[in-house]
């Protein structure tokens, strides 16, 4: 092996490493940081050229991401969001009741929509709820990170790897939601019964109630516009139209208004998510140009990617080892020898999805949800999320490789 080679070979290990783990003990840097560093690394040795960098970094999926966050913070600031959960909650008459519609509504909001936005929106909201009735918060936030995670299967603007997966695989949107809907369906099932059987205790007093339903702050204007241009967007997905194109033409529609200052709109964009996705895409590259022999090609072909089966236990297991957006980047090279390669897209999307449930560390929606909850004063500890968790994700990723093979 040359110099060159052990050099990407390093600069590649030591970025996973850092993206897997979150941090650099004696370092303030994190997933971001780490993916433009080693992208970075990659150019400087050589690994990857700069005239390379049009075609390394896959820009339909950053306007996608970018158009897409545009629309969700315009529909977070004018308090649609707020208005709608808080209203189908306050509809709940018994503690199940309360659980199947915080399922339901996390569920279907990040079916078509980025599901880090729907935790951040409802985890204060069911925190809220849940004391105002002297109930258990913890249940209700379970099914707000568990039921975003598997509703965002369904489609593929739901997370930001189903965003990678619809750029690379070129599948159509409705397509795609045919495919995986039902195993979102089922997943929301699953996640409403095991919540349920785990929490027993909570369901057992179960005393009917009414939800107070307070006052939402709304802006109407901005939510009626809002509301306007992602109907038409979800429209535009379904009619056929370039996701892409469809999110940005979207997200500037959003950002023309005399409402809300474009500066505020800003900060409701994820900008190191967009950072840390086009440095991966620059370490990815480096290592598929330097260490994918064919001598390594043939051996992961030895693993049967081509099945359903193999495909979803290796995705799920990378998916917790790296995280999800790592894992599909690494696995594209060899998707692409698949017989079939819109199912083994298909595959890959349900499982680095679903596996995202096993640990509270499985997503980011499930992070997002447990330090929501502490800065209110709920602590969900380990056990408490892996006990639910690790059989819904089994469960789940059974039913989508069954679904899903020939």
């Amino acid at each position: 092996m040359s110099l060159q080679t052990i050099t990407t070979a390093a600069i590649f290990l030591a970025t996973y490493v850092v993206v897997a783990i979150g941090r650099v003990p004696g370092l303030r840097i994190d997933r971001a940081g780490a993916a433009l560093v080693g992208g970075s690394l990659m150019l400087a040795v050589g690994a990857v050229g700069l005239d390379d960098l049009g075609k390394t970094i896959d820009l339909p999926t950053l306007a996608l991401l970018l158009g897409l966050m545009i629309v969700v913070g315009n529909l977070r600031l004018s308090g649609f969001f707020r208005l709608v959960t808080g209203w189908v909650v306050a509809r709940a008459r018994h503690p199940l009741q309360l659980l199947a519609a915080v399922t339901v509504s996390a569920g279907v909001f990040s079916a078509f929509l980025l599901n880090d936005a729907i935790c951040l929106v409802m985890t204060p909201l069911v925190v809220e709820i849940a004391r105002r009735l002297r109930r258990d918060p913890v249940p209700y936030l379970l099914a707000v990170a568990m039921a975003s995670n598997i509703g965002s299967t369904a489609t593929i603007t739901g997370n930001p790897q189903n965003i990678l997966i619809g750029s690379f695989s070129g599948l159509p949107y409705g397509r795609f939601a045919a495919a995986l809907s039902p195993v979102a369906v089922v997943g929301l099932v699953l996640t409403f019964l095991l919540i349920w059987a785990m929490h027993r205790r909570e369901f057992r007093r179960g005393e009917w109630f009414d939800v107070p339903q307070r006052p939402a702050h709304l802006h109407r204007p901005l939510t009626l516009k809002a509301l306007a241009v992602t109907l038409a967007m979800v429209a535009a997905f379904f009619a056929g139209a370039p996701p892409a194109l469809a999110a940005l033409v979207a997200g500037g529609a959003m950002l023309v208004t005399r409402i809300v200052r474009s500066e505020r709109i800003y900060r409701e964009i994820d900008w190191p998510l967009l950072l840390m996705f086009a440095g991966l895409f620059v370490v990815v590259a480096g290592f598929e140009k330097a260490l994918l022999t064919p001598q390594i090609v043939a051996a992961v072909g030895r693993l049967h990617l081509d099945q359903v089966s193999p495909l979803s236990l290796v995705t799920a297991a990378l998916s917790n080892l790296v995280s999800n957006v790592p894992a599909v980047l690494v696995l594209r090279p060899f998707i692409g020898a698949a017989g079939e390669p819109d199912r083994a897209w298909l595959t890959v999307a349900m499982a680095s999805t679903l596996a995202g449930n096993l640990t509270i560390l499985g997503s980011v929606a499930n992070l997002i949800v447990v330090q929501g909850a502490r800065v209110h004063g709920v602590r969900i500890g380990f056990w408490a999320y892996f006990r639910v968790g690790a059989p819904l994700t089994v469960l789940t990723i059974l039913v989508g490789a069954c679904w899903l093979s020939p």
